[in-house]
C-alpha cells in the first residue's frame, strides 16, 4: 500500500510583513526541517533495493520496496517552489490590504498620542491630561479588538483558500508516486533525517510535475 504525506503535506503558516497583530499568517509551516548534509535535490528516485533476510528462510517473499524523499519546505519558494502557492498568497494578502493599512493607521495614532502625553505631562492641567489617557486606552483597546478580529478572518480566509491547493497536492503526491513505483515518500521536512543519499530526493521533479500541470491562475472562490 502506498504510504504518503498526502494528509499532511501542507500547514501553510508563513509571516508577512505589517503590523504586530498580523504578523502570523499565511506562510511559515510547520516545515522547518533542513536537508541533512550531503543531501542537495535529485529529479530521480533511488534503484528499487531487495531486502536480503538474515535470519531463517520463511515461504513469505520479501517485498521490493522503493522510498523516495521530498522536502515540503521547498514548496513554498517564491521562485522554485509550486507555483499556486505564491499566487494565493498574493491574492490573500491583497484581500487583507485594506484592513492593515486601517490597523497600520490606528498603530500610528496609538504613537502620536502616546508622544504627546509623554511630551506634555508635566506641564498639562491635570484634567485635561487625564481625557488624553483615557482617550489613549480606548483607541488601544479598538486597536487590538480589530487586530484581532482581522487575525481572526485572516485565519479562516488563509484556511479556505489553501485547502484545495492542499488536497490537490496531496493527490498528486500519491500519482507521482504510483506512476513511478514509489512505495514510500518520506517528508524530510517533517521527519529528522541523519543522512539520505541524494538520489532519492524527487523535491524538484514533483514540483515540476504538479506546476506542469496546475497553472498558477486557477481561480479563487471570492469571501462570502
Amino acid at each position: 500500500m502506498l504510504r504518503s504525506v498526502k494528509k499532511k503535506v501542507m500547514k501553510i503558516d508563513r509571516l508577512i510583513a505589517g503590523v504586530a497583530f498580523i504578523a502570523a499568517l499565511a506562510v511559515s509551516p510547520t516545515w522547518a526541517q533542513t536537508r541533512p548534509a550531503g543531501t542537495p535535490t535529485q529529479t530521480r528516485p533511488a534503484a528499487p533495493a531487495t531486502a536480503t533476510p538474515t535470519g531463517p528462510q520463511t515461504s513469505s517473499a520479501v517485498p521490493e520496496s522503493k522510498i523516495a524523499l521530498i522536502y515540503s519546505e521547498a514548496f513554498l519558494d517564491p521562485k522554485t517552489g509550486i507555483a499556486r502557492f505564491n499566487s494565493l498568497l498574493g491574492t490573500l494578502n491583497r484581500e487583507f490590504q485594506p484592513r492593515q493599512t486601517e490597523l497600520q493607521g490606528l498603530q500610528q495614532k496609538v504613537q502620536q498620542l502616546t508622544d504627546e502625553i509623554d511630551k506634555t505631562k508635566s506641564v498639562a492641567e491635570p484634567r485635561a491630561l487625564q481625557q488624553k489617557v483615557d482617550q489613549l486606552e480606548q483607541m488601544k483597546k479598538d486597536f487590538q479588538r480589530k487586530g484581532e478580529d482581522a487575525q481572526s478572518a485572516y485565519n479562516r480566509r488563509r484556511n479556505e483558500i489553501f485547502a484545495p491547493l492542499q488536497e490537490d497536492i496531496g493527490k498528486a503526491l500519491e500519482a507521482f508516486a504510483k506512476q513511478r513505483g514509489i512505495n514510500v515518500i518520506i517528508d524530510g521536512s517533517q521527519v529528522p533525517l541523519v543522512y539520505a543519499a541524494e538520489s532519492i530526493d524527487v523535491t524538484r521533479a514533483f514540483i515540476n510535475d504538479f506546476n506542469s500541470k496546475n497553472p498558477a491562475t486557477a481561480s479563487v472562490t471570492p469571501p462570502e
